[in-house]
């Protein structure tokens, strides 16, 4: 018999290396199961182990192959029969999840930055790396809108902030869209690999504008990570998901003691901004990383994460305290001025380094076209025959060259500004909108203490 009281998610990296070439993506990505180690035989390991499962809600990232997403579709459809493929980018979002409540609808909203057009190897700015959600209908809770999503990995958790401003960008674009789901009255999950460990400014962003719990830090309050002494506990109190020594595929990494690896897949929640209603109660009762086991009988685990699991309590006509608070009074769920000042520096930073990156592109562009005529020019005094080809081939290869830099340079390089230019005013706005409704929320206390 099936309990509506209890709901058990998951979200799990499948990790499906994405090998790109500029000149042949579309072939690559069809050869992707080639490409990935042991892809096939993990894939096949993580629809067995999901068959045999009894998740409500699952939420798959770096899912491109669609005969894969095809493949565990047909092994969890008895227990998961409504499921959404999603579409994005130049080769698909890589996101997939699947559930046991209906679908009502759903919706994808690609990232505005998502690394840079040369960057080949990575390819993250050829997939349409998202948020993706979908509206599912629960006996208990009415509308749940379940959100995944894989933010950009570029730029690691050291060094200045604006190496990470592509990532602060997504997390500004996901926490608002968030917030919008709560705000029109739903629940929200949201799952998925945010690229970011806790502490990070992108988390703190996602934390604080849209007012999300971490179902990890609710079932597993004041761990002192100093206490860790092998990477098996850090896993069952830290919540490790990567670049752990216990997962094959990152065994060989060098790890200091005391970190063990990094957190960062989440499972986050919400209740839903409802303004003097009584909403049934959603709470995170226990977490967990699964999938921390190899493939049967062979030597290599199923993905290079861990996988997350969360158990959530559903109780009903629990009085909503915070759907109690007048809409005005919501600090509790806003960005800190600090919060908004390191963001706007950190893409600020990134503005002036894509404007500086474009100009210098510009300019081999332009030395490409000099060159170019010079080659031409130069073809009418050729001595030999034999140097013909070597022309040839250098013409397509300055041709090419100037092709890509016009491209990077001017529109990639605008691109980027706008897009960077957009969130700093929307943060600055909203700093300023929030300047005046404290203002008035001010002034309305001190006329209510007046009277």
């Amino acid at each position: 018999m099936v309990d509506d009281s209890r709901i058990r998610v998951l979200t799990l990296n499948c990790w499906q290396v994405l090998f790109l070439c500029a000149t042949c993506c579309s072939l690559l990505f069809r050869g992707l199961k080639y490409v990935s180690k042991n892809l096939d035989e993990r894939i096949e390991a993580i629809a067995h182990e999901l068959a045999n499962s009894n998740y409500d809600i699952i939420a798959l990232q770096e899912i491109w192959v669609f005969a894969h997403y095809e493949r565990i579709q047909q092994r969890v459809v008895k227990r998961l029969p409504y499921s959404k493929f999603f579409y994005s980018g130049a080769l698909g979002a890589g996101l997939a999840i699947f559930t046991r409540y209906p679908i009502i609808s759903s919706s994808i909203h690609p990232y505005s930055l998502n690394g840079t057009p040369l960057d080949v190897i990575a390819g993250d700015w050829f997939v349409g790396k998202a948020a993706a959600s979908i509206v599912v209908l629960h006996p208990v809770l009415g509308q749940i809108q379940v959100f995944n999503t894989h933010l950009f990995a570029k730029g690691g958790e050291d060094g200045p902030e604006y190496k990470r401003a592509h990532r602060l960008v997504n997390a500004w674009e996901f926490a608002k869209l968030v917030r919008q789901a709560a705000e029109g009255g739903r629940f929200v999950v949201a799952l998925g690999d945010f690229n970011s460990i806790p502490p990070t400014l992108p988390m703190t962003v996602i934390f604080q504008h849209a007012n999300l719990k971490d179902s990890w830090t609710v079932t597993h309050p004041g761990v002192n990570a100093a206490s860790i002494t092998s990477p098996l506990e850090a896993v069952q109190r830290l919540g490790i998901t990567a670049d752990s020594p216990l997962n094959s595929w990152s065994a060989s990494k060098g790890h200091a003691r005391g970190t063990w690896g990094k957190r960062l897949d989440y499972v986050l929640y919400r209740q839903p901004n409802r303004p003097g209603q009584t909403v049934p109660n959603l709470k995170a009762i226990d977490s967990k990383v699964v999938f921390t086991d190899t493939v049967p009988r062979r030597s290599f685990s199923p993905s290079d994460h861990f996988g997350l699991e969360t158990t959530f309590e559903v109780t009903s006509t629990s009085q909503d305290e915070t759907s109690q608070i007048p809409p005005l009074a919501t600090s509790a769920s806003e960005l800190s001025n600090a919060t908004i000042s390191t963001v706007i520096q950190a893409l600020t930073e990134c503005y002036r380094f894509s404007r500086e990156r474009s100009r210098k592109e510009l300019i081999i562009f332009g030395l490409c076209l000099l060159v170019l005529v010079g080659v031409i020019i130069g073809t009418v005094w050729l001595p030999h025959a034999w140097i013909n080809p070597i022309f040839i081939f250098f013409t397509v290869f300055m041709a090419w060259l100037a092709t890509t830099m016009l491209y990077e340079g001017f529109i990639f390089g605008h691109w980027e500004c706008n897009a960077l230019m957009n969130v700093i005013e929307e943060l600055e706005i909203h700093r300023k909108g929030m300047d005046i409704l404290n203002g008035r929320r001010d002034s309305n206390d001190s006329r209510s203490v007046s009277l």
